[in-house]
Order: structure tokens, then C-alpha cells, then sequence
């Protein structure tokens, strides 16, 4: 499994502008185990409807679409959102352009959020925006689902050129390498270079991310102002609880 998962919301252009990065998105970021809790989630909560916020390439929207959910899809990226229109199941799918306020009134029973996009809201001011928006988007006692990454482990350190290197397949451009290089850590940000080598063209393309990686405190702490009363923590996809050791930290928070 690749180190990062990358997100249109991310702040580089190229991530979610360039037609070869948004082709490549589905095959660097496969259906795994996370796809899986959450479709789970939504089953065992038997949400009618379902709010998917940053939905990227459409890949969970289309499988929640299928398990009979209602499904909105929210992304900012045009060009995601073009993928997962044309996606198989698309068409069940709600699809709206934009962040998270533009959902407010969807009366959702779940709201998710992932791929890590918890981490992209690098300020804290753009963050509890986005925990207010997905609050109102949910209906009382829906709950809201996402991860973030655990900074307790560091799970950058990992993010280097030869620990991350991969090669992906793409039908229309062919072999493709990628890999990671750390820019700089600051406090609890982390700003690194993703790198895309396309063997056929002999062209590299490098785009530039920043991701937040917040404490388990922190998080509950803008959790619990947003106004979600009720907070379940795992450590990973097979619901195990969080320690020092775990990677993820996944979140079902239910709001009042």
C-alpha cells in the first residue's frame, strides 16, 4: 500500500488539474480495507442517506450507491468529479462540485470523510468550518466518519523515494513511477513532493502537498465544539483500539 492517499483537495494543482494525474488516481488508490469499513458502517447504521465529502473519483460513492444508500458525492475537483460521473453506478449517485458547506441541508444519516482528507484542512480555522458544515449536513444522532492519519508513529518518516516507490499501469500513458520525498516538517504539518515519472513520454511531473497531522486531543477537542456528543475511536480497519502503535486514527463520531 502506497504511504499517502492522494486527494484532489490536496494544495497542489497539478493533483487534481493534470487529465494524467486525475487517470492515474483510481490505480494509485484501489478499494482496500478502508473501503470496506466504510461501507460496512453505513450498513450496520442502515443509513438511508449518505454523505460523501470529498468523494474524489467516486470509487466508495458508487459502492455505497450500490449497497441501496441515497449517496451525495461532494468534491471541489471538476476533473474528479468527471471520473466518477462516468463511473460505473454513477449515474445513482447525487454529484455536487464544491466543499462541504455546499451539503448543508442534505439531512444525511452519515457523513464521510476519506482518503485522508481530514489532514488537508492545514489551518485550524478551515477545519472546524468543514466539522460545522458536515454537523449541519447530518440529521440529529447521524453520525460523521473519517480518519487521520496518527501522529504519534510519525507515518512520514516512510515517505522517502526508495521506501515509497511504486509503478502503476495506466492504459493511456503507459508505465508510470511514483514516489514521495519529504519537504519539510513543521509542528504538525508535514509538506512533501509526490513524484510522477512517465516512462513512455521520458516526462516527470512533481506535485507539492502539505497535510496536517493532529493529535487524538486535538481532534476530539474540535469535535466536541462542532457539537458531536458522542465520539468512537479504532487504531485501524479491523476496529482495534487505538495505542502508540497505530497508524490510523478512524473516527464515528455521532452528532446531538
Amino acid at each position: 500500500m502506497a504511504p499517502c492517499r492522494y486527494h484532489p483537495a490536496m494544495t497542489a494543482p497539478n493533483l487534481h488539474g493534470d487529465p494524467r494525474l486525475v487517470d492515474l488516481y483510481d490505480a494509485l488508490n484501489p478499494a482496500a480495507a478502508d473501503t470496506a469499513f466504510y461501507l460496512h458502517l453505513a450498513h450496520s447504521l442502515d443509513a438511508a442517506r449518505v454523505l460523501d465529502i470529498g468523494c474524489g473519483t467516486g470509487l466508495l460513492a458508487c459502492a455505497l450507491a450500490g449497497q441501496g444508500h441515497d449517496v451525495t458525492g461532494i468534491d471541489p475537483s471538476a476533473a474528479m468529479l468527471a471520473v466518477a460521473r462516468s463511473r460505473a453506478g454513477g449515474e445513482r449517485v447525487r454529484w455536487i462540485q464544491g466543499d462541504a458547506h455546499a451539503a448543508r441541508s442534505i439531512d444525511a444519516d452519515l457523513a464521510v470523510m476519506t482518503g485522508h482528507v481530514a489532514q488537508v484542512f492545514i489551518d485550524d480555522a478551515s477545519w472546524r468550518q468543514t466539522l460545522s458544515a458536515a454537523y449541519d449536513a447530518l440529521r440529529p444522532g447521524g453520525c460523521l466518519a473519517f480518519e487521520s492519519r496518527n501522529p504519534a508513529c510519525a507515518p512520514w518518516r516512510p515517505w522517502t523515494p526508495e521506501a515509497s516507490r511504486r509503478r502503476v499501469e495506466s492504459q493511456k500513458y503507459g508505465r508510470v513511477d511514483v514516489w514521495h520525498r519529504v519537504v519539510d516538517v513543521t509542528d504538525e504539518c508535514v509538506r512533501f513532493a509526490t513524484h510522477y515519472r512517465f516512462e513512455r513520454d521520458d516526462e516527470e511531473i512533481v506535485a507539492e502537498s502539505e497535510l496536517r497531522f493532529r493529535s487524538q486531543a486535538a481532534l476530539a477537542c474540535t469535535l466536541r465544539d462542532a457539537g458531536f456528543v458522542s465520539v468512537t475511536w479504532y487504531g485501524g480497519w479491523s476496529r482495534e483500539p487505538v495505542d502508540a502503535a497505530s497508524r490510523e486514527l478512524v473516527v464515528v463520531a455521532m452528532r446531538d
